[in-house]
């Protein structure tokens, strides 16, 4: 049974449902007496004859076209067969079979616009700025060593069920400062972090920003290395280079771009190497070179043909040790501004070594010499 109702806001259909249960309970809309739950099926075959016998004697007294006694009929058929009267009006609706299943009046358009109206204003731009600002860090290690030394620069972390019990206190921190975390399947995590090797784990982290050279000198040890990056870009290369220079205690890398060491695949194959160094930048790559230079440093270069071999040069305590990119190795300008020239000695039979191998090496030596 269907009802319209008009408001404000147009149409309201209310739909009444019989209730099963309430068989013996009275019907509001004859003001007799419920009949047993058993006997519904019988009301329902007598229900449609009913109705018509209500229209048909509405009709007669409404156009009195019928008898008298018709009349009388009609209308003592219409109170046995739901036609309301007064009484019908005090009676509690608690009682009724019937309940509303309806949906409750919306609102106007007017309140629907101010209510919009009230939704915060997402801005673009400021969503592109927090994006820049963040990047994913995956692997156990690396997000390990993350949590151990900077775990309030976590945003947002998932994992896989069978790593979880390696991070408990991981966890355990997350739940204590509202952080977001998700146990997801292999799947969900490849989604969220965007490659297949995630090592089990992906955390959304704020980005560590370079420091200037000056900061760096201000605190700079007696004995210190510090590795100069020209154009170094491929992520294996720097995680490689990263994880060399914490195993060799060469804690600084000044670098072009300082987000490249943040990069998930970088701080991945660093093993937790990144969080043992810190991304160096000046005004640019030979000013920064000139700032160490003025501080005490010595600028050692290298070259795959000429130079000094590996293994007859002294290498002074303070110095910055200049890799150049993959291909071409250092500029003409990068390599002028040497003060020692290095070259690793071997059969030739490749034209260079790996800028991470070669990393390793040198860095070796040093440590071995001034450790």
């Amino acid at each position: 049974m269907n009802d319209e109702f008009k408001g404000k806001s147009g149409k309201v259909k209310v739909m009444y449902v019989r209730d099963e249960d309430a068989g013996q309970k009275p019907n509001p809309r004859t003001g007799k007496g419920g009949r047993p739950a058993a006997r519904q099926e019988d009301n329902r075959r007598s229900g449609p004859r009913t109705a018509r016998n209500n229209e048909e004697g509405g009709r007669s007294s409404a156009g009195g076209r019928g008898t008298p006694a018709r009349d009388a009929r009609n209308a003592d058929r219409g109170r046995s067969f739901g036609r309301r009267d007064d009484r019908d009006d005090n009676r509690s609706f608690g009682d009724s079979p019937w309940r509303t299943v309806s949906r409750p009046p919306v609102a106007d358009d007017s309140q629907i616009d101010e209510a919009a109206s009230n939704k915060p204003v997402i801005d673009p731009e400021q969503i592109r700025r927090q994006r820049q600002e963040e990047t994913r860090v995956y692997g156990e290690n690396a997000c390990q060593a993350l949590f151990a030394s900077r775990p309030e620069s976590i945003v947002r972390a998932w994992f896989i069920q069978s790593v979880t019990p390696r991070f408990r206190e991981t966890l355990r921190w997350l739940a204590a400062n509202r952080k977001a975390y998700h146990v997801v399947d292999d799947a969900e995590l490849t989604k969220a972090s965007g490659t297949e090797h995630h090592g089990g784990v992906c955390f959304i982290i704020k980005k560590r920003m370079g420091m200037e050279v000056s900061e760096w000198l201000k605190k700079a040890d007696a004995r210190d290395c510090v590795l100069a990056l020209e154009d170094v870009s491929n992520p294996h290369n720097l995680g490689g280079i990263m994880r060399s220079c914490a195993h060799f205690g060469v804690k600084g890398l000044l670098v072009n771009d300082a987000s490249l060491l943040e990069s998930g695949a970088a701080v991945r194959t660093a093993e937790g190497g990144a969080e043992h160094v810190q991304a160096i930048s000046g005004e640019s790559f030979a000013s920064g070179l000139e700032a160490f230079r003025k501080a005490g440093y010595t600028i050692v270069t290298t070259s795959s043909h000429e130079g000094t071999p590996l293994a007859k040069a002294e290498l002074p305590a303070k110095m910055v040790l200049v890799l150049g990119q993959e291909r071409e190795g250092l500029s003409d300008s990068a390599f002028q501004q040497g003060d020692i020239s290095l070259s690793i000695g071997g059969t030739g039979n490749v034209e260079s070594l790996n800028v991470s191998v070669a990393t390793g090496i040198l860095l070796a030596e040093w440590w071995r010499q001034n450790a």
